[in-house]
């Protein structure tokens, strides 16, 4: 899944960031998680995320033992096409039969 295209005109990291959190939407993703999916440095990923937290584009949820960072449900687009299917896959599966 993707960031829906309104928000991939950000900064490279950030659209980086909010790509991985809505591939993980529901369950959300920790600091470390982020970093090992978008293999930017975690300065880099640290502004990124006060950025977003400060266009209330994610949530930070501290559970008591571990800090879940969300991203706000309007940030999530569709999923993203299976690279493997063919263009005609893709839109026969769009069209009603």
């Amino acid at each position: 899944m993707r960031a829906k295209p309104e928000y991939r005109d950000r900064d490279e990291t950030e659209v980086a960031v909010l790509d991985a959190l809505a591939d993980r939407h529901e369950e959300g993703m920790t600091v470390f998680e982020i970093r090992s999916r978008t293999e930017v440095d975690i300065d880099r990923i640290e502004e990124a995320l006060g950025a977003l937290k400060r266009d209330d584009l994610i949530e930070v949820d501290d559970d008591g033992q571990r800090t879940v960072i969300l991203p706000d449900e309007d940030v999530v687009g569709p999923p993203a096409p299976d690279e493997e299917e063919s263009l005609f896959d893709q839109i026969r599966k769009r069209l009603p039969l």
